[in-house]
């Protein structure tokens, strides 16, 4: 039985108080209209908890807008939510992502993430092909998808709030990847479950790979918010120590010229083979908690965007280590899916409010590991595919 508003309530008595359930609970389907987000079918989510967010239908089904009671968590770019028909992912020398980059989750792939790259075409026997090109983060990020269904499903006393859809990544005598993206949330909750599964159509073995770019931004992300995770040590950073602007762990305010700072962590899972991360602002006694299985993804890449007009944070899993493509290729990182054959991905967002849940949140991940007591990484390995920072640049280098 949901609880909303300090009232459990059964359906019957629901629908006593309610001449229509999207006054208070429901998901609504509606487009932007304005602008290059002109066009981009949008599904917003009320669960009667505090929790809204929207999902972009037209931009892989990603996360758009995050809030709970009023007080905004997702990272918002002055791109705004561009539709993928104003988008070139080959613009910009391959990194055309950045023209349309915002909302709390942008999903990078199918079979790219990270800077644009190039690699052998080998694997589809055309000989005429020997070379692809690959975008920044791939061309299955911010594409529309097929919309398959969306609503309330009530099982008894409790309700689901859900909507599915598929995202296809596809070219003739190429690829044929999709994306089937399941979405569901409890009546009364602030915990997401979002169920990703890739899916290989095409009759050639076809390289795969996922990176997660979640994006939280202010008031959560704030000076002295912090980032807590099952960190164990940190295997490579786009900077040496001194160059860093920022501890990885306590955030600061924005700053001018800020250079992004990117890292790879190692990190350590729970019993259930989960790894728990969050930002969480102590001020405010809230947090957003993203949770992945360790299986799915081998990495736990960070991004902190923290220059003055950008101010964005970002967890970023990921199913090989930060590098170029050639690096993932040479640790055997990048994932060979054969004609049906289906990679699972299972996360979900929550919301911790208060300090109750914030102690709570705090005494789990002690209950993994130790945290580090050092933000400021000692180890830095420089990825084969390109220099490291050395010094302060006039412009930051494209996004982790």
């Amino acid at each position: 039985m949901p609880e909303l508003f300090g009232k459990k309530l059964s359906k019957k008595q629901l629908q006593k108080h309610l001449g229509d359930w999207r006054q208070v609970v429901g998901v609504e389907l509606y487009e932007l209209s304005d602008g290059s987000q002109r066009g981009v079918r949008v599904l917003e989510f009320k669960t009667g908890s505090g929790l809204l967010f929207t999902v972009l239908i037209d931009r892989s089904m990603d996360f758009g807008r995050f809030e709970y009671k009023g007080t905004p968590f997702a990272w918002q770019s002055g791109t705004g939510f561009r539709h993928p028909q104003f988008m070139d992912p080959m613009g910009d020398g391959g990194n055309g992502f950045m023209r349309g980059f915002s909302g709390l989750l942008c999903t990078c792939g199918l079979d790219h993430i990270r800077q644009p790259d190039s690699g052998s075409a080998d694997h589809f026997d055309l000989p005429l092909r020997q070379e692809i090109n690959y975008p920044m983060h791939g061309r299955g990020s911010i594409q529309p998808a097929q919309l398959h269904g969306y609503g309330i499903d009530w099982k008894g006393e409790e309700a689901v709030l859900w909507c599915e859809g598929t995202v296809s990544q596809v070219q003739v005598m190429g690829e044929y990847l999709s994306l089937t993206r399941r979405i569901e949330v409890q009546l009364g909750s602030s915990t997401i479950h979002f169920t990703d599964s890739v899916q290989n159509h095409g009759f050639s073995s076809t390289p795969h790979m996922l990176l997660y770019h979640i994006n939280l931004g202010w008031p959560l992300l704030d000076e002295n918010s912090r980032f807590a995770a099952p960190i164990i040590r940190t295997l490579a950073a786009n900077m040496s120590k001194q160059l860093q602007q920022a501890d990885y762990r306590i955030q600061p305010a924005p700053q001018s010229r800020f250079v992004q700072q990117v890292f790879d962590h190692e990190y350590r899972a729970d019993q259930m083979g989960r790894v728990p991360t969050a930002l969480i602002n102590d001020r405010l006694g809230l947090g957003l908690v993203y949770e992945f299985d360790a299986e799915a993804f081998r990495c736990l890449q960070q991004w902190q965007g923290l220059g003055d007009g950008v101010y964005g944070f970002g967890i970023e899993p990921a199913t090989s280590h930060w590098g170029s493509r050639n690096d993932s290729l040479e640790k055997n990182e990048i994932i060979m899916l054969e004609h049906d054959e289906k990679r699972i991905y299972k996360s979900s967002f929550s919301v911790l409010d208060g300090a109750t849940d914030i102690q709570a949140f705090d005494q789990r991940l002690l209950g993994i590991t130790p945290l580090i007591a050092d933000g400021y990484p000692e180890r830095v390995q420089q990825p084969k595919g390109g220099p490291l920072v050395k010094a302060l640049p006039k412009s930051t280098k494209s996004v982790g």
